[in-house]
């Protein structure tokens, strides 16, 4: 078995990893690189294998760093299968087609205004390559097994994160190898906890927060003292939002605290058609989350629901303290960067963060308290308050991961630590190898690493068991 780290290797963004096995070509997941100008360039690369080469696609969930890269892989000839659970698949629908028109629309804009270098700027994909690739989309529920070839298949456990996330767990013979996604918090209010893989020979585990653990402070507490303090200086909330997961959150919280009276009774608006149709969802996969059906009815009486340009745009002409809810979580595009232009010069205002700012970012800036941020092709000054709610999170922590690690029955053979910055991905590493004694690694981008194959299936073992792990190859 050979696997190459195309993606989300010392960075949390394009994560992509190619399995080759049993005569078959397997990418898991295929991801969009974010961020800094560098990373996003690699999108513009040519596929390192003919992309119909490949035999199958897995999916562990809809972000657009898992997901957003699809459409340029059916574009280039890709026409297998696109597994993912049902939650992924009708999230992915959503996702891939707003992704495809923000690109063109930006590519659009750049012509009119001569933003860019090219001439003509022309987006990444398009609409049509985006419904080309839905349509290869074949879901597959959670903890069923799904044959690829007659050794080799795969199945999808819950890793909680956003709605229909999942790990992936791969048999090759009696060989396992395991991929965790993105693993979401063990207490989530709304998405259920991560379930780890009984055992694996293999393991690929994601590090967004392997360096730290995440504040152990009540966000909605953290929310209502935000905005008392803006309102009591009659000023407003601009929220930078992620679609999906995150805008649910923050109006289950805000329903809460208008439930109690411990937010005043201002308008609240949640302008991102994309967040309104994904909260629409939740009703469709109930058994993926936690959420009653009362709680889900209070979650869409929340917030005003803003579909249209000409709603957002009249959201404007109002007075005096309100929320404005609006994508993308780290202000890379959508209809916050039009707030944002309207309000971020103003002190009485708050600029609240409730979400990770990937470097190179305009969040990341903001986080930073950058003096000016740039907005269609101008510099506007940040005068207002920037807040960021820290503890919501829907990555598990370094103690988080390290509990979902040490459930499994036996330690792997080896354990490549991925989807996190340098620093947070070698931090975890060290803290696998001092606390659980497992052979650890951070594998560098297109490193590729021969797995050994397992003649007769490994005994887990007592769990806990710290059994010594053995050596996985060298990478190239």
């Amino acid at each position: 078995m050979k696997l190459t780290f195309l993606g989300a290797a010392q960075t949390v963004t394009g994560s992509r990893y190619l399995l080759e096995a049993a005569g078959k070509r397997v990418l898991i997941d295929c991801g969009l690189f974010q961020g800094t100008k560098n990373l996003r360039l690699r999108n513009w690369d040519a596929l390192p294998f003919p992309a119909d080469s490949l035999d199958a696609v897995i999916l562990t969930h809809a972000h657009i760093d898992h997901c957003g890269y699809l459409p340029v892989l059916a574009r280039n000839g890709y026409r297998g299968p696109v597994y993912c659970t049902p939650g992924t698949a009708d999230l992915c629908g959503i996702m891939l087609r707003d992704s495809a028109r923000l690109q063109e629309e930006d590519a659009a804009f750049a012509n009119r205004h001569g933003f860019s270098k090219h001439h003509p700027a022309l987006p990444l994909y398009t609409l049509e390559d985006a419904e080309q690739a839905l349509r290869l989309i074949a879901p597959r529920p959670f903890d069923e097994p799904v044959p690829l070839d007659a050794q080799l298949n795969f199945r999808l456990l819950p890793a909680g994160h956003i709605l229909g996330a999942a790990s992936v767990v791969l048999c090759n013979g009696h060989t396992v190898i395991a991929f965790s996604g993105d693993l979401g918090r063990p207490d989530d209010p709304i998405v259920r906890a991560p379930a780890a893989p009984v055992h694996a020979d293999y393991l690929v585990v994601e590090s967004t927060y392997g360096d730290r653990l995440h504040d152990a402070l009540n966000p909605e507490n953290e929310l209502a003292e935000m905005f008392a303090r803006t309102f009591a200086r009659g000023g407003l909330v601009v929220m930078p939002c992620f679609a999906v997961g995150r805008a649910q959150e923050i109006l289950y919280y805000i329903a809460r605290l208008k439930q109690s009276e411990r937010m005043a009774n201002v308008p609240v608006y949640l302008d991102s058609p994309m967040a309104i149709s994904v909260t629409d969802l939740y009703r469709r996969h109930m058994s993926d989350h936690r959420l009653t059906v009362s709680q889900l009815h209070a979650i869409d009486h929340a917030a005003f629901m803003v579909r249209t340009v000409d709603e957002s745009k009249a959201i404007a002409s109002r007075n005096g303290p309100m929320v404005i809810i609006a994508g993308s979580g780290m202000v890379t595009g959508g209809r916050v960067l039009h707030h944002l232009s309207l309000y971020a010069s103003d002190p009485r205002n708050t600029i609240a963060l409730v979400g990770y700012q990937a470097p190179g970012t305009r969040g990341a800036a903001l986080e930073a308290h950058a003096p000016a941020i740039k907005l269609h092709g101008d510099y506007v000054r940040v005068r207002a308050e920037v807040s960021s709610i820290t503890s919501l999170s829907a990555h598990s922590d370094y103690s988080e991961t390290l509990r979902w690690l040490a459930s499994m029955s036996c330690p792997p053979i080896h354990t490549f630590v991925t989807h996190g910055e340098p620093a947070a991905a070698d931090a975890l590493r060290r803290r696998i190898v001092e606390t659980l004694h497992w052979e650890c690694s951070v594998p560098e981008y297109r490193d590729s690493v021969e797995l050994a194959e397992q003649t007769v299936r490994r005994d887990p073992g007592p769990p806990g068991d710290p059994a010594p792990a053995r050596a996985a190859g060298g990478a190239s």
